[in-house]
């Protein structure tokens, strides 16, 4: 321990003399020196955990300390960028391209920047420059255009937009944002030639169904709209801004979906931000998400967005604080509502998640998703019993039972059957499975049942073994099986499979246990005691950790194997 404590302590130290050496080389104050490289590592820290506040902050004083050093530069340009401090991020752009004519992201906020004051021409100058990759060029090709579009021409903002033309992927944005510049710029004919365009080769995206079916509202053709809203719903059922709009169809003409080029700048760098969610883009889709809210503050589905990115970056106070934005009234804010209660939850302020469902549950009685987040969540903390209860309220607001409602009665189902109401929960597992035949979880978890209950054993091995076919790398899944094979006394197939499981899940008490089972019943003792010793140090439920405590003073009996302790294993694979 001593050493590996002398090692950490030495990699943190040259860890901090390295930053130093190639921050601050020339500086001798030894106070100073430690202070800028500990703000240089604290904002290396922050931005691998994606803590964007922190990072700004950090990189900040770093900059401050070494206002010349072009490492730190950049640093802080993209943390402020991600921080939302637009103006900073400005500065600091105009600094980067002093240094790096070729700083693309420089080039966008000082672009973005100009077309906010009017000043097309020079923010042209600026996306020109930053069009030389493809996300660069898809990015410069589309702002070129609405900086075209914002002097009110038409040619050279169509022309503008033939750049995107090199990459067969981005057609679809060259012909929604030419069909939004025609119609902004009053070619009707041509914008709606080009909209039925964009719809026939993406009927599901939002925004072309949005914009589209907005259109032809304000050219008389209502009926077509509903078509269109109405075809979007049955591929997304019930979303909550198509429904909103579906709902008001006919009652008066809309504002346009793109009230002018600034408008129309923001859905440019919103649709690239929507674009670039996934792991590899979450960065560029979070300074996009900035930038669209630099020309468009407060936007509901941009908002949205931001909430979902730092959601997905596990930034859950950054999550709130987005959602918190967005406007009530807007038919995202109940979905921003149900978001904070999740993030609360994450952020293990279950209580504080409750009381905010509670809420709003108290204004609605028949809010169909919160009900369903009380539920998940009380479920989480091992409250099944009222679980139970807010399950079969959100249940009890759906007429009759469809497709949609199967995973709610997979929950209860779990919930009834951890708070040992079996009969209930076997009924809800089996009419989930009738309204989503085959669904591997619940064929799992239901399979997994009936083991532990020593029923239905051929059937419960069919059940599993479907759900394998379905989910092969599912460790939780392949766990069941293995079970199965153990119960029906093919204990050598069954050190195959929890083998396999262990592989996939080696944390997990139920998996070690089960597999020092089977190892004890093909003579395998010692690997048995140890695998039941990790699972003893995996924290197990108390019932599973007596279980394995007798195994380990007493190991298993000659006999066949005593019925098992029911274990948390399947509601994991929850």
């Amino acid at each position: 321990m001593r050493r590996a404590k002398q090692a950490l302590f030495g990699t943190a130290m040259a860890l901090s003399m390295a930053a130093a050496a190639v921050l601050a080389p020339a500086l001798g104050d030894a106070r100073e020196l430690r202070s800028l490289s500990g703000s240089y590592l604290a904002g290396q820290f922050a931005s691998q955990t994606r803590d964007v506040d922190q990072a700004a902050r950090y990189f900040a004083d770093a900059l401050e300390q070494d206002p010349n050093n072009s490492l730190l530069l950049e640093r802080a340009f993209v943390a402020e960028l991600g921080a939302g401090n637009i103006m900073r991020a400005e500065v600091l752009a105009k600094r980067l391209v002093a240094i790096n004519s070729r700083h693309r992201l420089a080039h966008i906020v000082l672009g973005v920047s100009d077309m906010r004051r009017g000043a097309q021409a020079e923010a042209r100058k600026h996306f020109e420059q930053a069009a030389y990759t493809p996300i660069g060029e898809l990015t410069s090709g589309l702002l070129t255009a609405w900086s075209y579009a914002a002097q009110r021409d038409l040619l050279k903002a169509t022309k503008a937009l033939n750049i995107l033309d090199r990459n067969e992927s981005f057609g679809i944005y060259k012909t929604f944002h030419e069909a939004l510049i025609a119609d902004l710029l009053g070619v009707k004919a041509k914008a709606e030639t080009l909209y039925k365009k964009a719809y026939d080769e993406s009927s599901n995206s939002l925004r072309i169904v949005q914009a589209y079916g907005n259109f032809l509202e304000r050219q008389g053709n209502v009926e077509r709209a509903r078509d269109i809203y109405e075809t979007f719903l049955t591929v997304s059922p019930d979303h909550p801004v198509v429904a909103q709009t579906l709902a008001r169809i006919g009652h008066g003409q809309p504002a346009p979906f793109i009230g002018d080029a600034t408008d129309g700048a923001a859905e440019a760098l919103f649709g690239l931000a929507s674009a670039l969610t996934d792991e590899s883009g979450i960065d560029l889709a979070l300074t996009y998400a900035r930038l669209t809210l630099s020309l468009k503050p407060s936007l509901p589905a941009v908002q949205t967005l931001l909430g979902d990115i730092f959601e997905n970056m596990k930034q859950y106070r950054a999550a709130i604080a987005a959602y918190e934005k967005v406007q009530f009234g807007s038919a995202l804010r109940p979905n921003a509502d149900i978001r904070i209660a999740i993030n609360l939850s994450e952020l293990d302020q279950k209580d504080e998640a409750r009381a905010h469902l509670e809420r709003l549950i108290k204004r609605d009685p028949k809010n169909y998703e919160a009900l369903v987040t009380l539920g998940t969540i009380l479920r989480s903390q091992s409250k099944f019993a009222e679980a139970a209860t807010y399950y079969t309220k959100a249940l009890d607001t759906v007429g009759e039972l469809t497709q949609r409602n199967w995973s709610v009665l997979y929950f209860r189902g779990i919930s009834y059957e951890r708070s040992k109401q079996w009969d209930k929960a076997e009924a809800d597992f089996l009419k989930a499975l009738e309204l989503e035949p085959d669904q591997p979880l619940v064929l799992n978890y239901l399979g997994y049942s009936w083991l532990e209950q020593d029923r239905n054993l051929d059937e419960a091995m069919k059940m599993i073994e479907k759900a394998v076919e379905q989910r092969p790398n599912d460790g939780f899944i392949i766990d069941s099986l293995g079970w199965a094979y153990y119960k029906r006394g093919d204990y050598a197939r069954a050190v195959e499979e929890l083998e396999r499981a262990v592989e996939l899940q080696p944390n997990d008490a139920a998996i070690n246990d089960h597999l020092g089972d089977a190892y004890w019943r093909v003579g395998r003792k010692l690997e048995a005691k140890f695998q039941w010793q990790h699972a003893k140090d995996s924290q197990p439920e108390p019932d599973l950790l007596k279980s394995i405590e007798a195994k380990l003073a007493n190991g298993l009996p000659d006999a066949a194997p005593a019925p098992e302790v029911a274990t948390p294993n399947s509601e994991k694979r929850s």
